[in-house]
């Protein structure tokens, strides 16, 4: 179900007193014989003997224009695609035409100069330029309808996972993505100019997020991270969008998996309700979302994808196996992995009770490729010092940090997934640069 839209009542764009402008989805429920505006972009242009059909497209879908008259024939005969215009006819209905509904008699108005020839013909239904073309020219391409739904299915997504933790009364916070210590964990991290002083792009909010726990309690970030590994394949990106979130009081790692069970759930619905269309175009089958993820612990999982019981982490092809398992086992597009190896694991994790060779923590697969990390933190200032001397690491690096503990903190524990991810498990996409608006990688820094 999509949500009602109110149109605000305005005068037209070119501030004249034709008709307010109206967007694509209300010309089907505009009567017809009424006079009525629309306003965007020449999004295809089909020119017969002797009427053209211009189809418009603006931020809701598109809409067809039939052009006849000789003078704005002549005149659109000079506007090409991409050119950003105001049209205002007379509204007439047609079961052939866009919505069942198009405008006739139409003026037409250019509102910028004549567009320069986009580098690919965004009219066709499938984008037909490569990834490369794509990504060099994004401010243009983005525009076709399957890339725009793409980021559509992120933007809903962000929206619902801020709702579905908004109602478990989380707090919505912003930390410093310019740091001054490079110790959140093995990756490798950007150096910045900070004044005469080097300084790092956050790798994540963790520790942040974690002393706001001694605030709020629960606490919740959509914003992006930095990660300075030079990795060049389908899977990876230099700066990412992370949805993140930290809860305290828990009594382990499984009171965080069910929050992410529940952000989870919140994403696929907002999904449905605010970019169903853009679902249908992508052709993207939602997942239902369990009760309760499947769960297997690491030890198990190697066993049952035959490794070897040393290996300290899975591999791609290990997750693949593992979420063909849980889908025939469970019917479940997702299967939690529980209890990876301390040494595979942030200083920060918490052991797993009666092993510590095992952490409280997890990894969430999603459709055969890691969605997301959480687990339960240390809260003890004195779990911190044997951490510490554990790692090797230098408490003054990070003394504001641990200065939250020694003042008192709850048992805790949180997760953050991969926007990017996300999308392009759900839109089955080769590469996570197909959906991603900018992407930053080894290559890229441009545009």
């Amino acid at each position: 179900m999509q949500p009602t839209h109110v149109t605000a009542a305005t005068t037209s764009t070119t501030g004249s007193s034709s008709p307010t402008r109206i967007l694509a989805r209300d010309l089907v429920t505009t009567p017809p014989g009424e006079r009525a505006t629309l306003a965007g972009w020449i999004h295809r242009r089909r020119v017969l003997a002797s009427v053209t059909f211009l189809v418009l497209r603006d931020r809701t879908g598109l809409a067809q224009v039939v052009v006849k008259e000789p003078g704005t024939l002549e005149q659109l005969a000079g506007l090409p695609e991409e050119t950003v215009v105001e049209v205002t006819g007379t509204v007439s209905a047609n079961a052939s035409a866009p919505g069942g509904s198009e405008l006739v008699e139409p003026t037409v108005t250019a509102l910028t100069e004549p567009a320069v020839a986009p580098p690919a013909e965004l009219w066709r239904p499938r984008f037909g330029a490569g990834l490369p073309t794509h990504l060099d020219h994004a401010a243009v391409t983005l525009r076709h309808p399957r890339h725009r739904a793409a980021w559509q299915l992120a933007s809903a997504s962000m929206r619902g996972f801020r709702e579905a933790l908004a109602a478990l009364e989380f707090t919505e916070i912003a930390t410093p993505k310019l740091v001054g210590t490079a110790t959140e964990s093995g990756a490798n991290v950007f150096t910045v100019d900070y004044f005469g002083r080097t300084a790092y792009l956050a790798q994540s909010p963790q520790l942040y997020k974690q002393m706001l726990v001694g605030v709020f309690e629960r606490v919740f970030e959509v914003g992006p991270v930095f990660r300075a590994e030079p990795h060049d394949t389908v899977r990876h990106l230099a700066q990412y969008t992370s949805l993140d979130a930290e809860l305290g009081f828990i009594r382990d790692h499984r009171d965080v998996l069910a929050v992410l069970r529940a952000a989870i759930a919140g994403m696929v619905d907002a999904i449905g309700t605010y970019a169903g269309d853009a679902a249908s175009l992508l052709g993207v089958e939602l997942p239902r979302v369990p009760e309760e993820f499947p769960v297997i612990h690491f030890s198990d999982a190697l066993a049952k994808v035959g490794a070897d019981p040393d290996e300290p982490d899975l591999s791609p092809a290990h997750e693949r196996a593992l979420s063909e398992w849980a889908r025939t086992a469970y019917g479940s597009d997702f299967l939690a992995v529980e209890g990876y190896p301390m040494r595979k694991r942030p200083f920060y994790t918490h052991p797993q009770r009666g092993d510590e060779r095992w952490s409280n923590s997890f990894d969430l697969l999603f459709r055969g490729l890691e969605l997301t990390t959480g687990g339960q933190r240390l809260h003890r200032p004195s779990d911190y010092v044997a951490a510490m001397a554990r790692t090797g690491t230098d408490p003054s690096l990070i003394a504001g940090y641990l200065d939250a503990f020694a003042h008192g903190m709850p048992p805790h524990g949180g997760f953050a997934i991969g926007l990017e991810r996300w999308v392009g498990r759900l839109t089955g996409a080769e590469n996570i640069r197909e959906v991603t608006l900018f992407p930053r990688d080894l290559h890229r820094l441009e545009p």
